[in-house]
């Protein structure tokens, strides 16, 4: 993986995968307008019983990280809606055989698929399929939200059953072991019969049974499941599954104790369990203690009722208890070079926690460690999204300051010496956007004699920037401007040079 998705946060481990992309000619703003009808439906309550399904739509998603699906089941494209135009008969087997492309590019992972035709009537739109959709037009497709209903409906089926065909221990069979993609080559001419090998394939089964019970709204199974596996892979010093194991358990604690979500964007989103009032005076275990509810597991490892409200409880990490886990993942993460996008990912997560606990200096003490996270060559572009999303989670834990100067080097990034034609006024307008963190204003009343807050040499340096990169844009008047504010300002800080 190579791009790390700066938007995660820890309940997006509950979440489902579907990619929503047009296929041929679509125009872009009839797209967007059909997928924000489709990601309407986020959330999904499942027929004749009491859960959840959490859906995550994405229109871009670099096959290469679904590859990860095995490690972290939320990086599974598990369902694939494709919009296409189409006007008239002859052109539907070029437009069927387009859908049929674009689902190789995610069959090994996909559940389930739907394309949406738009524009095409007659004999073949009349057909009863269950994974094509014909409408006469845009404006015309007023079921497109209860289809997409269905289709979850129908992904949250084969979930389910994969999620009871893992779970159930088979003990004569042979587990599987699953991998990620660098370490495929290293597992080859391993002894397959050694109880090292046995137990690192359960430990990481377990861990993957852990991941399909929150996705599948089963919370306390996936507790129990977590805490097992990252008893079974310590024993075996399988450090990067291990990680992940600890990872899984601070998302469904996280899931737990702030049913509102981390992210601030999800506040909408409904209580996932109901939380009793004397949930916070428990005795909460620690690391070694591991409790399991008698009556969380029957024989063949599923939950008899998905309620058990002390199991949670019991097998739940305390708020402090997440962070030091999540702390000791991402040191695990970080033993991995090939790791770095879910080591960073990881580093983002903990601090969207730390942000609602108000524990603002450790926060910043994980985004000092994602700043040194080596992800290898990136894009200026790249560059630039990762500094202005590091300016906007200082900003989220009140280090103004900080997220100023990260959003003043992401300003430089927009016009930095390899980028063939530099962006002068996205420079400007991100420049523009820091000064409120280095205490400037731009309104000479704010400056009476003998009040100056701040530093003066970083708001001169500042205001220089401004003057530059306004000249450079090609608007002298501006430049004009920011000139005579900074002589009315800061001519006792200005020397005679």
């Amino acid at each position: 993986m190579s791009v790390p998705d700066y938007m995660q946060c820890a309940e997006d481990h509950q979440t489902v995968l579907v990619v929503v992309q047009p296929v041929g000619i679509v125009p872009q703003d009839q797209f967007f307008k059909i997928y924000k009808r489709i990601a309407s439906v986020s959330q999904l309550n499942i027929r004749d019983s009491q859960r959840l399904l959490y859906i995550r739509y994405r229109h871009h998603y670099l096959p290469e990280n679904n590859e990860w699906g095995d490690f972290q089941t939320h990086r599974k494209v598990v369902g694939l809606i494709c919009i296409t135009t189409c006007n008239s008969a002859k052109d539907w087997p070029q437009t069927a055989e387009r859908f049929h492309g674009q689902k190789e590019v995610y069959s090994s992972t996909l559940y389930d698929s739907r394309l949406l035709v738009f524009g095409l009537q007659g004999e073949v739109a009349e057909q009863q399929r269950t994974d094509v959709a014909f409408y006469p037009g845009f404006e015309e497709c007023s079921d497109v939200e209860r289809r997409v209903e269905d289709f979850v409906e129908s992904i949250f089926i084969v979930l389910e059953s994969k999620r009871l065909d893992r779970a159930t221990d088979k003990s004569g069979d042979k587990i599987q072991l699953l991998c990620v993609p660098f370490e495929k080559k290293d597992f080859v001419g391993l002894d397959t019969d050694s109880r090292h090998y046995k137990k690192r394939c359960q430990g990481r089964m377990r861990k993957h049974v852990g991941d399909l019970c929150l996705q599948a709204g089963m919370l306390q199974d996936a507790l129990v499941h977590y805490h097992m596996a990252v008893e079974l892979l310590r024993g075996v010093n399988d450090f990067l599954w291990l990680g992940a194991a600890l990872e899984g358990l601070c998302s469904a604690s996280v899931i737990f104790h702030y049913p509102g979500g981390t992210a601030g964007k999800m506040a909408a989103r409904k209580p996932s369990i109901s939380q009793p009032a004397d949930a916070g005076k428990r005795h909460r275990p620690g690391a070694q203690e591991v409790l399991i509810d008698p009556g969380a597991l029957t024989a063949n490892g599923i939950s008899a009722d998905t309620s058990t409200e002390i199991g949670r409880a019991k097998n739940c990490l305390s708020p402090e208890d997440i962070i030091e886990k999540y702390k000791e993942a991402i040191s695990y993460y970080g033993k991995y070079k090939s790791a770095g996008v879910i080591e960073l990912e990881a580093c983002v997560k903990a601090v969207r926690v730390l942000a609602i606990q108000k524990r603002a200096r450790e926060a910043s003490e994980f985004l000092q460690n994602a700043v040194y996270i080596n992800l290898g060559q990136l894009s200026e572009e790249e560059k630039i999204q990762r500094y202005s999303i590091l300016s906007e989670l200082y900003e989220l834990i009140g280090f103004h300051r900080k997220s100023a100067f990260f959003k003043r080097v992401a300003a430089m990034q927009c016009v930095a010496p390899t980028i063939p034609e530099p962006g002068w006024r996205a420079c400007y307008k991100l420049l523009l956007e820091t000064l409120p963190g280095y205490s400037l204003s731009l309104d000479p009343k704010d400056f009476s004699k003998g009040t100056h807050r701040g530093w003066a040499a970083v708001q001169m340096r500042l205001l220089h920037e401004l003057v530059y990169a306004s000249r450079r844009m090609g608007n002298p008047g501006l430049s004009v401007r920011h000139l005579s504010f900074l002589l009315q300002t800061m001519l006792d800080f200005l020397s005679d040079q």
